[in-house]
């Protein structure tokens, strides 16, 4: 047996690996960085994957069970993962499988009847919410935004929570996948509501994650993906979330343009109350006729059309488009 590895797995490697996932009932996930492979006679044997944090596609072949491969394909992953500087990794599976991975090191985080989330620190969860102090008065509110960028709708959605609570937590993705780095998005969403005094601003971490890196690789049913993902997200906010914290209201704009993200109100609105919290819908703010949206503002940064933005988007968020231009002679490749 040998290791054969890929960043990512490229032609006709690439296409052995997907036919050997589908034999394990699993799809390729494109969004994968990292593959090791263990082979045996030229033949894919173990598999398993790394996309960015995230530990995918672990997956042996039924011919080699008991064989002890799954061991070697995780520790194929681990060193690579540990070379990279990542030491907390997460990973998303078949609740069944919650004793196969607990072997490895990972320890489960929240469990629905489709999925189960697990993470390799023990605690983990329960150590990032006792960093972020708690609200000593009520009501206390909630927001959960890319801010990608951070638009004067983000702004009014906040100003709106504020108005209406004693504290409002918002949570900025920390995914790095977008047009602005969470750094960026975080220092401009901070600099625009410096004035707004009972308003947090906070990391998501790897516990409150957008449906651009919810994994669907082990879900047969592509239709239920969407739900599969509301469900698990939901769950984890409402269940270990929410009460730590003593959130109990959630704000969103609502979401006329896009269908995915309106499916996704509408499950919170079903589910959050169990948990004892509420969901608040608020009109999106509009301009020029058209709700504002990070999405509008970043189809008018590829078009070049930058003189269109004061409407759109607070000064501090101007301001760092602005400083990039001048630092790249133009919108940067990474705006593009």
């Amino acid at each position: 047996m040998y290791m054969v590895t890929g960043a990512p797995m490229q032609g006709t490697m690439l296409e052995r690996l997907k036919a050997f996932l589908r034999t394990c009932d699993l799809d390729y996930d494109e969004s994968i960085r990292f593959t090791a492979a263990l082979m045996a006679d030229d033949e894919i044997i173990a598999t398993a994957s790394l996309d960015g944090s995230s530990v995918k596609c672990v997956a042996v072949s039924p011919a080699h069970q008991g064989e002890d491969l799954a061991a070697q394909i995780m520790t194929a992953v681990f060193v690579q993962a540990a070379q990279q500087g990542l030491n907390h990794l997460m990973l998303y599976t078949k609740p069944h499988n919650q004793y196969l991975f607990q072997g490895f090191g990972f320890h489960p985080v929240i469990r629905t009847a489709d999925c189960l989330l697990m993470e390799n620190r023990r605690g983990g969860l329960s150590d990032f919410l006792s960093r972020i102090p708690a609200s000593v008065q009520s009501p206390v509110g909630c927001i959960v935004a890319h801010c990608n960028p951070f638009t004067l709708g983000h702004r009014y959605l906040i100003e709106t929570a504020a108005s209406e609570c004693a504290h409002v937590y918002v949570f900025i993705l920390s995914e790095d996948r977008g047009m602005f780095s969470p750094d960026e998005r975080m220092r401009m969403a901070r600099e625009a509501c410096q004035d707004i005094l009972n308003v947090s601003f906070h990391p998501t971490g790897p516990y409150m994650v957008s449906s651009s890196t919810f994994p669907s690789y082990f879900i047969k049913d592509k239709v239920r993906v969407c739900d599969v993902h509301c469900d698990l997200d939901i769950r984890l906010f409402g269940e270990r979330i929410a009460p730590a914290l003593g959130i109990t209201r959630r704000y969103v704009g609502t979401e006329p343009g896009c269908a995915v993200t309106e499916r996704y109100n509408r499950r919170m609105r079903e589910l959050l109350p169990h948990f004892g919290v509420s969901l608040i819908e608020v009109e999106r703010k509009a301009s020029g006729g058209s709700p504002i949206s990070a999405s509008r503002v970043r189809q008018l940064l590829s078009a070049g059309r930058t003189d269109e933005l004061a409407l759109l988007l607070p000064n501090a968020a101007l301001e760092l488009i602005q400083s990039n231009r001048h630092a790249a002679g133009g919108i940067t490749d990474k705006l593009l």
